[in-house]
């Protein structure tokens, strides 16, 4: 048993008794929590236990507890069963935008790196070549790697990129960027589409991300475009207790687009019914016969 648990049948403990309305209770441990925190307390240190802050504040353990949980929730403590309460690490937000794993690790102060387990030519699979609006079977560059920060792995990713696009990709081994690499022959992503699901790992993932009992994650599945149509399609699995999703919202504009069938294939949903669109100049579900529709309109290709 614990120094939390034994606080329980402490009869030394407080009972909230005075006339503070118990939302201020709850928000001084919280702050309080928080500026440890903020003032040194480090990755894996300890907070004090809940018997300790009960005396300090002269609150019951519920009160406490309440604090204490909603920092769990946050993402900034962890709890281990029978040992007490921690220092999370530090949690970072999936922000939704074009952006490489590493200039997104090194603009939060992180060292990436990565592990590549698989950089070869093969066949498109269906669900990938109807991704990429390619042919069955159609050949395509694939990476498989475990991408990490600080030395701790964060995600696992697979990607697809048409050979016909890019034939020398792999001819000097893995790209450490492959939207630099598509950059440079002229694939310039310029827009994407996202679909993140939550799930919980297989096997292989949870050692290869090394998660322990902890085996929640967060999947997404990523079309993205260049001026030339589908250009890259990937799929990747992030840590949950590592990553949070943070998404720009604005009100839509009374315009109707065709809603997008989910990367990878039919997930079910109807692509016929029109939806609101957050922007009436977003990008067309396809690009294929994105020439034939501009000379209609009277434009060049």
């Amino acid at each position: 048993m614990d120094a939390d648990q034994r606080a329980d049948d402490d009869p030394a403990r407080g009972d909230d008794a005075d006339d503070t309305p118990v939302a201020h209770k709850y928000l001084a441990v919280r702050d309080h929590l928080v500026g440890l925190v903020a003032q040194g307390l480090r990755v894996g240190d300890a907070i004090p236990s809940e018997r300790t802050l009960c005396q300090q504040f002269g609150l019951s353990r519920m009160t406490v507890r309440q604090a204490v949980d909603a920092l769990v929730t946050e993402g900034v403590l962890v709890r281990e069963q029978g040992r007490g309460t921690f220092v999370a690490p530090q949690r970072m937000d999936f922000e939704m935008r074009l952006t490489t794993f590493g200039e997104e690790m090194r603009r939060r102060g992180m060292e990436p790196a990565t592990a590549v387990l698989a950089a070869q030519t093969v066949a498109a699979t269906p669900d990938v070549a109807a991704a990429l609006e390619l042919e069955p079977r159609a050949k395509v560059h694939y990476l498989y790697r475990v991408r990490s920060a600080d030395g701790d792995p964060m995600s696992i990713e697979q990607v697809w990129v048409p050979a016909a696009l890019a034939p020398d990709l792999l001819d000097g081994g893995a790209p450490p960027s492959m939207y630099d690499a598509l950059r440079a022959r002229g694939l310039a992503p310029e827009w994407g589409e996202d679909t993140l699901s939550a799930d919980d790992a297989t096997d292989t993932e949870a050692s290869l991300l090394g998660l322990g009992d902890r085996r929640a994650v967060l999947r997404a599945a990523r079309r993205t475009y260049s001026a030339q149509g589908a250009t890259m399609y990937s799929r990747s699995c992030y840590r949950a207790d590592r990553y949070s999703v943070w998404v720009p919202l604005r009100a839509p504009r009374p315009s109707l687009v065709p809603r997008r069938r989910a990367p990878g294939g039919d997930d079910g949903a109807r692509t016929d019914v029109p939806t609101l669109a957050a922007d009436p100049a977003a990008p067309p579900t396809t690009t294929r016969h994105a020439p034939a529709a501009a000379a209609a309109r009277g434009e060049r290709p």
